[in-house]
C-alpha cells in the first residue's frame, strides 16, 4: 500500500470540506471561492476567463456565471487589456482581497509553517514534480509558478518571459501562470 497517497487522499478530502464551509460561510459556491483564490495567485497572462476554465477543468460558461456572480457581489472587478483588443483582465476588489484574508488557503499555509519537520523547498519542490506528473497523466494544461518555467529569464534589467519576450515585474514572477512548462521540457 502507498501510504503517501493515501496522506494525499485524506488532505484533499480535508482541503475540499475547508473550501465547502468556507463558502458557504460567505454565501457562495466552492467553486466561486476556489475562483477567488486562484485570481489572487494569478499572473497577467493568467487573470483571464479561458485561463480559470483551463485551470478548474469547466466549461466557458460555468466559468461566465460564476464570474457574473463574483462581480455581482462586489469580489471581482474586470479591466480591458490595453494590448489585446477584446481580452479582459479579472482582479480581485479589496471586498475580495478582504473575503479571503481568513480563508482555507490561508489556514493551509500556516498549517504548513507549524508542520514539524517541513522544509518548505523540499516539500515544494516534491509536490511541484508529483503535479507536473498527475497533470501529464491527465493532459491537462500545467499552470504553475512563473519562476519555475523553462521561459522565465532573469536578465540585468531585470526578469522576462522567454516565450513571448515580455518583461515581468518581479511580483508576477512568484505568481501561477498558464504559460508554463516544466524546465526540461522543450517549448
Amino acid at each position: 500500500m502507498n501510504f503517501a497517497a493515501t496522506l494525499l487522499e485524506r488532505l484533499a478530502a480535508l482541503i475540499h470540506q475547508s473550501v465547502r464551509d468556507d463558502a458557504a460561510r460567505h454565501g457562495l459556491l466552492p467553486i466561486q471561492l476556489q475562483v477567488l483564490a486562484y485570481l489572487a495567485q494569478a499572473n497577467h497572462y493568467s487573470d483571464i476567463p479561458i485561463a480559470v476554465a483551463e485551470y478548474f477543468g469547466v466549461t466557458r460558461g460555468t466559468v461566465s456565471q460564476t464570474l457574473g456572480v463574483l462581480e455581482r457581489r462586489g469580489l471581482v472587478a474586470k479591466r480591458p487589456d490595453s494590448k489585446h483588443g477584446k481580452r479582459i483582465h479579472l482582479h480581485l476588489t479589496e471586498a475580495g482581497r478582504a473575503l479571503l484574508k481568513d480563508s482555507w488557503a490561508n489556514r493551509l499555509a500556516r498549517a504548513l509553517e507549524e508542520a514539524p519537520g517541513v522544509v518548505e523547498e523540499t516539500l515544494e519542490e516534491g509536490l511541484r514534480g508529483f503535479l507536473v506528473a498527475l497533470q501529464r497523466q491527465n493532459h491537462h494544461r500545467a499552470f504553475n509558478v512563473c519562476k519555475h518555467c523553462v521561459h522565465f529569464l532573469e536578465e540585468a534589467e531585470g526578469y522576462r518571459c522567454g516565450l513571448t519576450k515580455e518583461p515581468l515585474a518581479a511580483e508576477q514572477t512568484l505568481k501561477i501562470c498558464r504559460e508554463w512548462t516544466p524546465p526540461g521540457d522543450k517549448a
